[in-house]
């Protein structure tokens, strides 16, 4: 494609457990820092390990705004802005708020003519134990209080956070909602490219935003034997499984000749983008990674660009037993040993949905302060990589950033520093 087709990202919006914004999350993460700690936000679970951004699980809808209003700033653009973009994806969306109506409404005493509603009810959280629900109290953090109004069961639609966003900021074009587990992030930044190569866009506010500290999410992983007990420590020979973190990514995707006519700062551009499916399994991954390794061969190919190219891989590194293994499998069959390599889940928690996000933007951020960020969690390394432990100034021209998701959902994307 020709250069001047490459989009370009003017803007970016991070809140994650590491901090409220991406200047500060970045500080903490090349820090060594990690946002897990034990909580107990429900009663009748247990203490785990979660990557809150507050002292309490956050609402989906104010986490949005702040992180929205966030990257508009950073970009210097001021709404209404009706010719923009907007593709905001989520994996879980207002799950959160299902859980409390479906809560609220299997406690409401005697069944009578409600019984096989309730029945349904009981058939649909299987493993949800039955909750107090007091109300959440507001964050610590200024930005995301106070608490919103109540929602109604139609603003909870999975589409109805992007449609919040296009109210937000004034926009009256195309809206995309994407939902593809944990590659919704980098599949909602594609999309975006997509729009504004074919011209469809000359700007798009576009990334994800996960609240995912449910008691039915919670509860479901441990079931599936996937969830850490202690901490998360991607890549490690005595990694336990994922810790859950809330987190959102926001970037200002427009076309360079936008950026250029008004002076935009630029922290990189997208270079290409591959997706593929597994086709094997409801959520475990294919053993041989054939699928992923095509996912990667794809974006390399879009965007022009040869496996010895690439000066840091952001890992999907989740780790699990399961991922790690096949993730690593996947980049020591294509590239060559020196290329370096690091999961900052470790540092966040698995934002799910929204990983793949922020996985640009501390990709972005390393392409802008040509500093490695660390595999933070990570000891005694299981696989033969060079894993970043420490962050580090190094040469970085060229990045990858992989996302791998339920269902075999395979993403990756190129970026590459401003030119």
């Amino acid at each position: 494609m020709p250069h001047t087709q490459l989009p370009v990202v003017t803007g970016i919006g991070l809140v994650s457990a590491l901090g409220t914004n991406l200047e500060d999350s970045w500080q903490q993460l090349i820090a060594g820092k990690s946002g897990i700690k034990l909580h107990q936000p429900f009663p009748d679970l247990e203490p785990r390990p979660l990557g809150l951004i507050g002292k309490q699980p956050v609402e989906l809808r104010m986490l949005t705004k702040l992180v929205v209003a966030s990257a508009l700033k950073d970009a210097l653009l001021v709404p209404p802005l009706p010719d923009c973009g907007v593709v905001i994806g989520s994996s879980r969306s207002h799950q959160a708020s299902w859980e409390e109506m479906a809560r609220e409404r299997g406690g409401q005493g005697d069944k009578g003519d409600k019984g096989d509603k309730e029945d349904c009810l009981e058939k649909f959280l299987p493993c949800l134990p039955p909750l107090p629900c007091p109300p959440i109290p507001p964050s610590p953090h200024p930005p995301l209080s106070p608490s919103p109004p109540p929602l109604s069961w139609l603003d909870t639609l999975p589409h109805m956070n992007a449609i919040a966003v296009a109210r937000q900021i004034g926009a009256t074009g195309i809206v995309l909602a994407p939902m593809a587990a944990c590659a919704t992030g980098i599949w909602a930044i594609a999309q975006a490219v997509l729009l504004i190569q074919t011209g469809q866009c000359q700007r798009v506010i576009v990334g994800a935003v996960e609240a995912p500290i449910t008691p039915l999410t919670i509860t479901g992983f441990q079931q599936m034997g996937a969830s850490a007990k202690t901490g998360a420590y991607p890549f490690d020979k005595h990694r336990e499984g994922l810790v859950l973190g809330e987190g959102a990514a926001v970037f200002v995707l427009e076309s360079r000749e936008l950026a250029k006519q008004r002076q935009a700062k630029i922290y990189g551009q997208i270079l290409g983008f591959g997706l593929t499916a597994d086709a094997y399994h409801g959520y475990e991954l294919e053993p041989e990674g054939r699928s992923a390794i095509a996912c990667v061969k794809q974006c390399l190919e879009r965007s022009h660009l040869t496996f010895s190219d690439i000066d840091y891989i952001h890992a999907h590194g989740t780790a699990t037993q399961m991922n790690d293994r096949i993730e690593s499998m996947v980049i020591q069959r294509l590239f060559p040993q020196n290329v370096a390599v690091s999961s900052t889940k470790g540092a966040t928690g698995h934002s799910l949905g929204a990983s793949g996000a922020l996985g640009v933007a501390f990709s972005l951020m390393a392409l802008k302060n040509q500093i490695l960020p660390p595999c933070v969690g990570l000891k005694e390394a299981e696989f033969d990589l060079d894993f970043v432990t420490t962050a580090r100034e190094a040469e970085i021209r060229q990045v990858l950033c992989l996302s791998f998701g339920f269902g075999g959902q395979n993403a990756a994307i190129a970026l590459a520093k401003e030119s």
